[in-house]
């Protein structure tokens, strides 16, 4: 990873917050004592099955704790930016805005625009950085979007942003 900044809701930086949290106080203290019974069980460690198991969580445990570290020491939270004096700017389209958008006739879809780490399409979360939320970005109610897709282009209208 780079040094940019990685944008997250107040929401998912709770969220990442409480894993980091659960990895750190819970998880690494249940694989320690998973690593320290297989030893128990003595015999030959190369052979040991639950040992090398163990000792890939840990691994895996250790690496999401510094992952998440590093995330939630570069984040920032996406707030509401009061400051935006320029009416047409405060109803665009940016981080942390729940549009709502219809494709021709079909049901209308709603999106919470969010940063690219706690994107979650099957919760409605997409990503600034996903070919439609790059398309929506500064766009207001009325508008339209096309996003170019490997099945053909898709033509969106946004009803409603609110942020």
């Amino acid at each position: 990873m780079d040094d940019q900044v990685t944008h997250l809701t107040r929401e998912g930086y709770r969220k990442f917050e409480g894993e980091l949290n659960y990895l750190r106080s819970v998880r690494r203290d249940e694989v320690a004592e998973r690593l320290r019974l297989a030893l128990e069980e003595g015999g030959d460690l190369v052979e040991n099955a639950e040992y090398e198991d163990a000792k890939n969580e840990q691994a895996f445990v250790e690496g999401r704790i510094q992952q998440l570290e590093l995330l939630l020491n570069r984040a920032q939270i996406i707030e509401e930016d009061a400051s935006l004096s320029d009416a047409t700017l405060r109803d665009a389209v940016r981080l942390n805005s729940v549009v709502k958008l219809q494709e021709g006739r079909h049901t209308p879809e709603i999106y919470h625009i969010v940063g690219s780490m706690e994107a979650d399409p099957t919760e409605g979360k997409i990503s600034d950085a996903s070919p439609l939320g790059r398309a929506l970005m500064g766009k207001k109610v009325g508008e339209t979007v096309t996003i170019s897709a490997p099945d053909g282009s898709f033509t969106y209208k946004i009803l409603s942003v609110d942020h």
